[in-house]
């Protein structure tokens, strides 16, 4: 049994996988060590749990499509004075199986046995399919 666990989080305005690697390139936030981060107003309870190897899980245009392991959880304060959540995550982004996930607000927790796995390396190099098709194909099982 699996020790860790993910986070799940829409990409807001994320066409594809492609063109979240360029937003988190051009200039998303990002650590003092230069990492990109996501930044969240609600801290995990879990965070032993998040940090002991979990990723989180982007769903973009209603389908996981990637995820980023989660390096570690840094405290941020901005000017309006709220304590904030800045999840510093591994730059690379990782392809994962297509799954379809209907929209939500904030993150969720994602068990380790319920997230996609990894795509194959023989199926990264695929030619991508539109999102609404993935989605289709892998609310029936295709994918």
């Amino acid at each position: 049994m699996a020790s860790f666990v993910n986070l799940l989080k829409l990409s807001v305005g994320t066409e594809s996988v492609e063109s979240l690697i360029e937003w988190q390139a051009a200039g998303a936030l990002r650590s003092a060590d230069d990492l990109p981060c996501h930044v969240t107003r609600m801290w995990p309870r879990r965070e032993a749990e998040v940090i002991a190897g979990g990723s989180i899980y982007w769903v973009i245009k209603g389908v996981i499509q990637c995820r980023q392991r989660i390096l570690r959880l840094d405290e941020l304060t901005r000017a309006d004075g709220i304590r904030r959540c800045a999840i510093a995550m591994d730059p690379e982004l990782i392809r994962t199986t297509p799954a379809p996930k209907r929209a939500f607000q904030g993150w969720r927790y994602l068990a380790a046995g319920e997230a996609p796995p990894d795509l194959s390396v023989a199926r990264i190099s695929d030619d991508a399919l539109p999102p609404e098709l993935s989605a289709a194909l892998a609310d029936i099982g295709v994918l």
